[in-house]
């Protein structure tokens, strides 16, 4: 690991923008054609993919001297990753690698942000990401759930920090247990016991935090004997799934997002939406559930002589393509009176709702504008409701249609499963 290894990947950049847009192909007209909302709000080129990686390629030849400007570009990203795979579209190169590697770098040398620093205090003090306003398996209280950390059970559910802490969030963990319920899933929590999952913590360049959490997680889940693990939450998703798989942490945990297990469960008859929910909805692709929830490639050998980008064995490069797409939208067809109509960035290539990577703590401003974009983009479907798979999301629409004054209602895909189940 570390920013040298990617030295070819960044001196490889050749200043040709496609990082900024979606591809041409998929262009269908002069909106919505942005797919970095760094370069789109800063308009300068060292907001982009190829800036930042131009920029790492520059520290590396001439040494790491740290401005108050290269930090404000370092932490105006929400490491989203659509510089990547627009990048990859056509270039077989790493983009957000070497860009999340100059962040580690800049943590390392103790050159953070405040905002963050304030957060990765939170997490070493309390095990969250998310303030606590009560025990974290508060949001339990009545269902009678089983404790994962005591009871044999199939399955765990990770409820993860936001919808454990937030108050107006928890109808989500709430929404979830009922439908594994509904299910007759044998699962449980591990309640208090429960700690975060790291991810942010890795986006924000705390790499030592979001190990130390990640063993932490797997020491509990092996104690116990789990062998599946389910999250509602993207951002845990990628980090179960991705990220522990990345520092081989994983093993063989199944790890599987909500939306997964409930399309699982339809195909398999255990669950059966029949209730009408009667309402035309847009779906909103989670980063880290869409693109970067994509499977990590784990890749051994050695350049070739000479040439920066030729690998002996053939590198595979992760380009988006193989994220969680068709099971929530599998899941929200089989709701009756559900229509989906798509909004014009999806999938891989879907805009970030801007809670990423740390901005929404360090610029709340920025998140909210790239918050606002997507809103605009799903009003332009005609659709009533915004639909996504990740608490963090939800957070970020709801805050940006407060501000707007959409008439655009925003809902988890978990509470829609539940208004037909129930």
């Amino acid at each position: 690991m570390g920013l040298e290894q990617y030295k070819g990947d960044m001196e490889m950049c050749c200043r040709c923008s496609t990082c900024k847009f979606i591809p041409m192909q998929r262009v269908s007209g002069h909106d919505f054609v942005n797919v970095c909302p760094s370069i789109s709000r800063f308009n300068f080129h060292s907001y982009s993919g190829g800036g930042r990686l131009n920029i790492g390629a520059a520290m590396l030849r001439d040494g790491f001297q740290y401005t108050d400007r290269l930090l404000d570009i370092v932490y105006n990203c929400q490491m989203c990753g659509a510089c990547g795979v627009s990048c990859n579209y056509a270039m077989d190169m790493e983009v957000l690698e070497p860009i999340q590697e100059f962040r580690i770098r800049c943590v390392a040398d103790g050159k953070t942000h405040p905002a963050l620093d304030k957060a990765i205090a939170g997490l070493r003090a309390h095990g969250s990401m998310v303030p606590p306003t009560g025990k974290r398996g508060d949001w339990a209280i009545g269902l009678g759930l089983k404790d994962a950390t005591r009871e044999k059970v199939d399955v765990l559910y990770h409820a993860g920090c936001l919808t454990s802490y937030d108050p107006s969030l928890q109808k989500l963990a709430r929404a979830t247990a009922k439908i594994l319920q509904k299910a007759g899933v044998n699962f449980g929590i591990a309640g208090d016991a429960e700690i975060c999952c790291g991810g942010r913590a890795y986006q924000m360049g705390y790499q030592e935090d979001f190990l130390r959490q990640a063993r932490e997680n797997m020491a509990l889940i092996k104690q116990a004997g789990i062998k599946t693990v389910v999250t509602a939450c993207a951002e845990g998703y990628q980090a179960f799934k991705v990220l522990y798989d990345k520092f081989k942490l994983r093993g063989d945990l199944e790890v599987l997002h909500i939306s997964e297990f409930v399309d699982r469960l339809i195909q398999e008859g255990r669950l059966k939406p029949r209730k009408k929910v009667g309402l035309s909805v847009t779906y909103h692709d989670p980063c880290r559930l869409g693109r970067l929830g994509e499977p990590w490639v784990h890749w051994e050998g050695k350049k070739v002589p000479g040439d920066r980008f030729v690998f002996d064995p053939p590198k595979t490069y992760r380009r988006g393509t193989h994220g969680v797409y068709d099971p929530p939208r599998n899941v929200l067809k089989s709701l009756p009176g559900v229509t989906l109509t798509e909004m014009t960035r999806i999938k891989e290539y879907a805009w970030c709702c801007g809670a990423g990577g740390g901005v929404s703590e360090s610029n709340p401003e920025f998140a909210q504008w790239t918050a606002r974009e997507r809103i605009r983009e799903a009003e332009s479907t005609g659709a009533e409701a915004l639909v996504t798979a990740c608490s963090w999301c939800e957070k970020a629409f709801d805050e940006a249609i407060r501000e707007t004054g959409s008439a655009l209602k925003v809902y988890d895909i978990v509470e829609l499963v539940e208004a037909a189940i129930s």
